[in-house]
């Protein structure tokens, strides 16, 4: 976690932003860290720039119509990623099509790729500079961890950048 942390602080000191997306419960666990960044975890401060790409629903609607589901999140990320931003892909199974486009396409435009996954990585295993694998091959499960594995690299981030108290975490 220390690495994810690491490379997210480095892109919001530098002005760069935060770009997260997954499906159905991963959907969920990107808004979750999006808000975490925007918002707060262990303390006040200025928000940080986290987008969630699971949100709108009227850029989701129009590209799975006219492009496919598999290019909502790659479409988005052409469009609102720069060089040095992040981008977080969330697949419990590693092969995501939609996921698996959007790092690609991060990959393109010199956005630096982290993911969550299951044991297996599957094809993010390749397309992510930094990856977590979770040791299991249960959805629940794999989720559970990934919440958690947010939850200390928000702390980290938090901590790093402005300083205050971040509850139980160290460096």
């Amino acid at each position: 976690m220390i690495r994810f942390a690491d490379v997210i602080t480095t892109a919001l000191t530098t002005g760069k932003k935060l770009m997260i997306a997954g499906n159905g419960g991963s959907a969920g666990d990107s808004q979750h860290i999006a808000g975490e960044f925007l918002s707060r975890l262990f303390f006040d401060h200025a928000p940080l720039p986290a987008i969630a790409l699971t949100t709108d629903t009227s850029v989701l609607t129009a590209v799975g119509n006219d492009y496919g589901y598999e290019h909502v999140f790659e479409r988005q990320v052409l469009g609102l990623g720069q060089p040095g931003d992040v981008f977080l892909g969330i697949s419990t199974s590693g092969t995501s099509k939609n996921v698996v486009r959007a790092l690609e396409a991060a990959r393109s435009k010199g956005i630096i790729t982290l993911g969550f996954t299951g044991e297996n990585p599957g094809p993010m295993g390749t397309l992510c500079n930094h990856v977590l694998c979770a040791p299991s091959r249960k959805t629940s499960v794999i989720q559970q961890i990934h919440i958690v594995a947010a939850h200390i690299v928000c702390g980290l981030v938090e901590k790093r950048i402005f300083g205050g108290p971040a509850g139980e975490l160290r460096k």
